[in-house]
């Protein structure tokens, strides 16, 4: 289940939240099943991923990153296929449960519009790899990352605690969210080049490892120039600025991106992984200390 990537999943959602409830009441059920809704839909994800890679010949023997359930001979791919089959249906249960708290009926245009949402995120999580034309091989998975990881989580735990978005400003958090995200899937991919170059391309392929690392760090940047532009443009206040203790552990990132190569850079993807969690939980904090 790839659970080192359930923070990374759970970070937009943690930030969309918090800024919710900086701004408004939130029902904490609505936000329960929010997070039990977020973390099926990963890992529906990353076992349709597996699936794909496996099915397509992309985790071979020679893959540099960690051997799976699949390529190790743990689980067959019959099992692996009734394991997707449950998470689509707890994300199908959660999802409604989330809806139902939140909006208090599955009949208002507010629900019937999460509910096309998250019909489009199950049908994106088994595409990436899945299927006879998976976009993830097409060098897209980085766009499907920035706005299902960014926009949607962001903005979507907002909606789901507030009910309305109270500014445009909110999309530069969720842009900040997309950025790093991306640059989690970046990273993977300068890792796995050379396995991946025989069966599909990927951003990191077209661009050659030199430019993928330019990219990385441009990625980054974005992120953290998306999050400071919305706290300056918010009422000023020191405790906005908590996410500024995570700024080491970006710069750690990338100076192990830029050093690094091959299997050596599979310690990056966690420790991205976690400072983004800790950035958006500092983040979200930042406006709720404010209120207090």
């Amino acid at each position: 289940m790839r659970l080192r990537t359930l923070p990374l999943s759970l970070s937009g959602v943690v930030l969309g939240t918090m800024l919710a409830a900086a701004d408004f009441h939130i029902n904490p059920w609505g936000v329960l099943f929010l997070f039990l809704t977020t973390v099926s839909l990963q890992i529906l994800s990353n076992l349709s991923n597996e699936l794909g890679d496996a099915l397509s010949g992309t985790d071979g023997p020679d893959r540099e990153g960690p051997m799976y359930s699949l390529q190790g001979g743990g689980m067959t791919v019959r099992g692996l296929k009734g394991l997707i089959a449950l998470f689509i249906v707890l994300s199908c249960a959660f999802g409604l449960a989330m809806l139902r708290a939140s909006f208090g009926t599955l009949w208002c245009l507010d629900s019937i519009c999460f509910m096309l949402l998250g019909a489009g995120a199950i049908w994106a999580a088994m595409r990436y790899t899945l299927g006879k034309n998976p976009y993830g091989y097409r060098g897209l998975g980085d766009i499907y990352v920035f706005v299902f990881f960014g926009l949607v989580t962001v903005l979507g735990a907002y909606l789901i605690g507030a009910h309305t978005l109270k500014s445009w400003q909110l999309l530069l958090p969720a842009c900040a969210i997309g950025c790093f995200s991306v640059g989690v899937l970046n990273v993977n991919n300068i890792r796995d080049m050379e396995s991946d170059a025989r069966t599909r391309q990927t951003v990191a392929i077209r661009l050659g490892e030199r430019s993928a690392k330019i990219y990385q760090t441009v990625l980054v940047v974005l992120g953290w120039a998306c999050m400071v532009t919305y706290c300056l443009l918010r009422f000023p206040d020191p405790w906005h600025w908590l996410f500024l203790l995570t700024l080491p552990l970006y710069v750690l990132h990338i100076r192990g991106v830029w050093q690094r190569s091959g299997r050596d850079l599979d310690p990056m993807l966690p420790l991205l992984v976690l400072s983004t969690f800790a950035f958006a939980l500092l983040g979200g904090l930042g406006f709720l200390v404010y209120l207090w």
